[in-house]
């Protein structure tokens, strides 16, 4: 078996970064929040921490009111880290390990939650912009400024870095 990449590892340590920062503000918001839906403190502007469940996958997408899809998204999202994770090993860009780290945290901090609480914590809210229906979390940031990344580094065509 090939050995790790310097940017798998990378990729590796970000994820974690990313689930332990993600599952931290989960755990203040709660706090400060409670566990009532809807929920609500304003902090600056039009950002306020509004507390949601979200049932469904990032931003509230494909609603799981069943115990059956909740474990199927659950199983899903491990599954993509599990894939991610193996495609990290041999991560040869940057912005590639980047890209895995915060798609793989991303996926795992919100699986975390559906195990536990059988819902995600949604709680960045910014909603009196007017144009940002969403609540959603550092998991899903992640996961969307991951997505990004890779998609950066699918556009490269200079070799390794």
């Amino acid at each position: 078996m090939k050995a790790i990449s310097k940017y798998g590892w990378s990729a590796y340590l970000l994820a974690l970064a990313v689930i332990v920062i993600d599952q931290i503000s989960k755990h203040a918001v709660l706090g400060l929040l409670g566990t009532q839906a809807g929920s609500s403190v304003p902090v600056a502007g039009p950002f306020s921490l509004t507390l949601v469940w979200n049932q469904g996958v990032s931003f509230g997408l494909f609603r799981a009111d069943h115990d059956i899809v909740r474990w199927a998204l659950t199983g899903f999202s491990l599954v993509v880290a599990i894939l991610l994770a193996g495609w990290a090993r041999t991560a040869i860009r940057r912005p590639m390990a980047l890209g895995l780290g915060l798609v793989m945290g991303g996926a795992i901090g919100n699986a975390i939650d559906r195990i536990r609480f059988g819902a995600v914590v949604d709680f960045l809210d910014f909603q009196r912009l007017g144009f940002f229906p969403w609540v959603f979390n550092v998991a899903d940031s992640a996961i969307t400024i991951g997505v990004v990344f890779l998609l950066l580094d699918s556009t490269r065509k200079e070799a390794a870095a």
